[in-house]
């Protein structure tokens, strides 16, 4: 049997195509798989190729962590003065210095050994599962043992596992907004790519993993964040101080061991009055004190649903003075809900919103129509009428559409989606258009969505009935979340 490093190509940037324009046989052709699946055996080579699809973690043993806390400007003038009392045998003062030492590390480092293993339990509780196809049979697995070339299946509810280009079904409604802020879920077909780390809103869908873990793209955003490491406010301040002692001191023993040369003084002297310079010179209590603070404010964040994975962080985001802050989910509900409605041919909003609701599947559970869905005054209306076939939402229609049947017997048709092909089926005026086209770009420019709603009554002539504005409104608390960010920012000029 070949091994992997034979079949499949090694994750470098020139080796790797564009799965977005590779076609499905050129997908599996590349990853050396087949619609059936893989067999244990290429699973296994997979997994020694290319490691668990996880993002990688560096670990540090605890010993190596707690003796980090020993390195420092404030640190090294701690020890030097412990060499000193030992070299003048001042045992109290050496038992005194090194417990101070050992107290100021121990703080920081049992401070940040719980956060860490809060963060571990919260990704434990995250692990997630795949229904991937193997010889021919479907079996849910761990996500982390996925492999490029796995056939898996994605539906309803599903957090996308790895990186996969979709192979089989109709289409597919995807949540990117933990990749790219974006409120509203992306449509996806066939041929397309679906990324790691969104989430499946609609449909149902088989793909091949085309990349796991750091490879993903979700894995390549996180890599890059790691690598952007800077020095925090605290850490250049803690040093700053440190440096400016460290300077300080020893301009003041070289002053006092020539002082002491000329006068004649003996060498244990010498070191005696460096040790009580360099002792009298250290801000002992400053690390304590630092880390002691910081502590509280960590539990105090974590009272609030928050994890201080390092305590610097604290002092980091409260001296900040720029926010930025995502959109949808944090200043925004990221629910949809309606607008005014503009009427064109409809009387009035609510039968735009009927005809919008009936050309909506309440079971889909899709965003727009819940939201349509929800504008409605009287849900009632709905019992007067029988859906007897439903189109859903495709990429390429940009529209749904139902075909209707009225409690008198009456039979239409509504159809509702992207306001420039609704229109397009329609009998308007030119004026109307226009009229229209700007109601969508004044929307727009305020962040609105808009859908646009046309009913027919003999299956060929459509009346536009009117738009639809969709918005995501704010979260009760963001008017004072801003207004509190604010006071605070004033706070800190003063």
């Amino acid at each position: 049997m070949m091994t992997p490093s034979e079949i499949v190509p090694s994750p470098t940037a020139e080796d790797v195509p564009d799965w977005s324009t590779a076609s499905l046989d050129e997908t599996l052709e590349k990853l050396a798989t087949s619609m059936e699946g893989l067999d244990p055996e290429d699973v296994r080579q997979r997994l020694e190729k290319y490691g668990p699809n996880a993002l990688k973690e560096v670990k540090v043993s605890s010993i190596k962590q707690f003796l980090s806390f020993f390195w420092g400007p404030i640190p090294w003038m701690i020890e030097v003065a412990a060499v000193l009392s030992a070299l003048v045998k001042h045992w109290p003062d050496l038992v005194i210095i090194l417990l101070l030492l050992l107290f100021n590390a121990a703080v920081g480092f049992w401070q940040e050994h719980q956060a860490a293993n809060a963060l571990a339990a919260l990704k434990k509780q995250l692990a997630l599962k795949a229904r991937v196809k193997r010889n021919g049979q479907w079996d849910e697995i761990n996500a982390a043992d996925l492999v490029p070339g796995d056939i898996i299946r994605l539906r309803l509810g599903d957090i996308i596992p790895a990186d996969a280009k979709l192979a089989e079904g109709d289409y597919l409604s995807i949540d990117q907004s933990a990749l790219t802020g974006e409120s509203l879920p992306v449509n996806k077909k066939p041929g397309e790519v679906a990324y790691s780390g969104s989430v499946a809103k609609q449909g149902e869908m088989v793909a091949v993993v085309t990349a796991t873990g750091g490879e993903t793209f979700f894995g390549k955003t996180a890599e890059l964040v790691s690598e952007a490491k800077s020095v925090s406010h605290f850490q250049k301040a803690v040093l700053h101080i440190g440096d400016y002692l460290i300077y300080l001191s020893l301009g003041l023993a070289v002053a006092l061991l020539l002082v002491q040369l000329f006068r004649g003084a003996s060498l244990l002297t010498l070191v005696q009055f460096t040790l009580i310079l360099v002792v009298a010179a250290i801000p002992v209590a400053m690390p304590a004190v630092l880390s002691v603070t910081m502590a509280i404010g960590s539990r105090a964040l974590a009272r609030m649903k928050a994890i201080v994975t390092r305590l610097e962080s604290i002092e980091e985001m409260a001296g900040m003075d720029i926010l930025c802050s995502d959109k949808t989910g944090t200043l925004t509900q990221n629910k949809l809900r309606l607008g005014d409605v503009v009427l064109f041919d409809a009387g009035q909003a609510q039968d735009v919103i009927l005809a919008a609701a009936l050309a909506s599947k309440a079971e889909d559970r899709d965003a727009i129509d819940l939201a349509v869905l929800g504008g409605l005054e009287d849900r009632q209306r709905l019992d007067d009428y029988r859906q007897k076939r439903f189109v859903p939402f495709d990429p390429v229609g940009k529209r749904t559409e139902s075909w209707i049947e009225g409690s008198q017997g009456n039979a239409f048709r509504v159809t509702k989606g992207a306001p420039q092909v609704v229109m397009g089926m329609c009998q308007i005026t030119a004026e109307d258009k226009m009229r229209a086209q700007k109601a969508v770009d004044d929307l727009a420019a305020k962040g609105y969505r808009t859908l646009g709603v046309a009913r027919t009554e003999d299956g060929e002539t459509w009346a536009f009935m009117g738009i639809l504005p969709l918005f995501d409104p704010p979260r009760e608390d963001s008017a004072e979340t801003i207004k509190n960010a604010k006071r605070m920012v004033s706070a800190l000029k003063w």
